[in-house]
């Protein structure tokens, strides 16, 4: 009798103590979105149809100049115009800004809301191609 409440005991340190650790391990937090290139991009976007080019600029950057094909949803309005606009969560989704900054947020937002196919194409100011007004 004395052994088996001994094997208790020690079973039971046992498994506390392993879900102690189980709590301090965390697991790295997976990639969210790709980057991709521009060379890249434009080979895909010559070649699949199925392919959304976000601009995440302001109405006003987008009339300076922007990606020929490209939609404009602002980064302040996201949230909230995404779901209406984009309404395949499973389409390829490159989103591009001026440098890269919002775009990488947009990104993050866009993967939140639950999009299973983004990429961040960083700032139109790298984007050797052809932009129209």
């Amino acid at each position: 009798m004395k052994r088996k409440v001994w094997l208790f005991i020690i079973m039971s340190a046992i498994v506390i103590i392993l879900a102690g650790c189980g709590d301090a391990v965390e697991a790295p937090e997976a990639i969210r979105f790709q980057s991709i290139a521009p060379e890249e991009a434009m080979q895909r976007l010559e070649s699949e149809e199925e392919i959304i080019l976000l601009d995440v600029r302001t109405p006003e950057e987008y009339a300076e100049g922007h990606i020929p094909g490209s939609q404009l949803i602002p980064l302040q309005t996201l949230e909230e115009e995404a779901p209406l606009q984009l309404t395949d969560k499973d389409v390829p989704i490159f989103v591009y800004c001026r440098s890269g900054s919002r775009s990488l947020e947009a990104a993050d937002i866009l993967v939140e809301l639950g999009y299973t196919q983004v990429y961040d194409l960083g700032g139109i100011i790298d984007w050797p191609y052809e932009v129209e007004q």
